[in-house]
């Protein structure tokens, strides 16, 4: 039988204020943390997030005085469960490791999306920044050489391979590029839709991340290449959310929102091997169906529809972490000369855009310095080779296997435009 959260008592709203001492959560061990425990907190933490953003921007596009008192309700109490699911993050990790994390996460929760995404659409979006996401790991892996050799593989435990994606030089792509068709909500599978909404808020919040840690670094390659990536998080973001049905009511996406909620919160429970942090994540379902409630009751007040009928009779198939390297390489193998053509993405011979293509690149790349690319030639001139965990073969691309020297740009775009 199938988990339903319109048939489950929840805590009601009322009962969800907490104090200071059961909002500020122990930190887990980053020495013996499963690395899925660390990038579920990362991931709800960014979800949480997502949600009180949109609670904002619902209260200021909302005249009615008694709903604006329930959205900042609900708001305080989103907000409420961020910083349990944040505070878990111990304050002895670095900055960089976190961002291991963050990149490990971006990685296998794509592929494990994608591998189960019924929309083909929405698939080809998934695999085209999955192989960009893991790139990005084996840029910062590189740049945690500077500090500590071993700690990337310490971190992602041989979840995840680190080796290179589509190159982040090839990512920048012109704005009008990374807008997508929207999907229509009321005819998607409720799975696609739970996709969707989950993997912008995850990516949402590795651009914010990196909108505010990337300065504290004082050497310029790594301050360089957190700006360079949060560059292409901003194009994600765009990406993803443009999937999004603009169409929705702002009543059909709260619902939405906390369905999904519900959805990764049990996804998290049924998981997780760590107790504690078990008991964590049933607690805040319990919640998230309070708000679920809250949420339908305004629904049908407003709008005299039920919510109820915008699911299925059961939750999707739960999205589940887990590794994915076959699959992650398969993609690198077939689609790393992808590119975004106006709402397409094509191999990038075959783009219409080429030319505005190149001229971005022409435009962000010029000069002698693109952090993405010092950073793997500092590795090379550091230790005679870059940095990699390739635990099935060497890398699906002949052109990226040496690790003595680095491919330029110019090699690359050269390459893709074979393919």
């Amino acid at each position: 039988m199938g988990f339903n959260p319109f048939d489950e008592k929840g805590i009601p709203m009322d009962k969800q204020i907490k104090s200071w001492s059961e909002l500020c959560t122990k930190p887990y061990d980053p020495q013996s943390v499963h690395p899925y425990t660390r990038t579920r907190g990362i991931l709800m933490n960014g979800i949480e997030v997502e949600a009180a953003f949109f609670y904002h921007n619902f209260h200021r596009h909302c005249d009615d005085m008694e709903l604006r008192r329930q959205l900042s309700a609900v708001r305080r109490l989103e907000q409420q469960q961020q910083k349990m699911v944040n505070w878990m993050i111990p304050g002895s990790e670095s900055t960089l490791e976190i961002t291991i994390g963050y990149e490990q996460l971006a990685t296998d929760l794509t592929a494990c999306m994608a591998k189960t995404e019924p929309d083909p659409y929405v698939k080809l979006a998934l695999d085209f920044a999955l192989i960009e996401d893991f790139d990005h790991l084996y840029r910062y892996a590189n740049l945690m050489l500077e500090s500590d050799p071993k700690r990337a593989e310490a971190i992602l435990k041989d979840l995840t391979e680190v080796t290179p994606g589509r190159p982040t030089v090839l990512e920048h792509q012109h704005p009008f590029d990374t807008v997508r068709k929207f999907v229509d909500f009321k005819r998607s599978d409720p799975l696609t839709r739970m996709h969707i909404l989950t993997i912008t808020a995850a990516e949402q919040q590795t651009m914010n991340y990196y909108m505010n840690v990337g300065n504290q670094f004082s050497d310029m390659t790594g301050r360089g290449l957190y700006q360079e990536i949060a560059m292409i998080e901003e194009q994600h973001v765009t990406h993803y959310g443009s999937l999004i049905d603009p169409r929705s009511s702002w009543f059909e996406m709260a619902c939405s929102h906390e369905y999904n909620e519900c959805y990764m919160y049990y996804s998290c429970m049924i998981s997780e091997p760590d107790e504690r942090v078990k008991k964590i994540w049933e607690q805040l379902l319990e919640s998230e169906i309070g708000h679920l409630q809250m949420n339908r009751d305004l629904m049908m007040k407003f709008e005299n529809k039920d919510a109820k009928d915008m699911f299925g009779k059961e939750f999707p198939t739960p999205t589940v972490l887990e590794s994915s390297k076959d699959y992650v390489r398969q993609i690198i193998s077939t689609q790393i000369q992808y590119t975004g053509d106006r709402s397409d993405i094509v191999p990038l011979k075959n783009s219409e855009s080429k030319d505005r293509y190149f001229q971005y690149q022409n435009t962000v790349n010029a000069g002698d310095f693109i952090p993405s690319q010092k950073v793997i030639s500092n590795a090379i001139q550091k230790t005679g080779q870059d940095y990699r965990i390739e635990t099935n073969g060497p890398h699906p691309i002949e052109m990226l296997r040496d690790r003595k020297s680095s491919v330029s740009q110019t090699e690359l775009i050269k390459e893709m435009m074979k393919k």
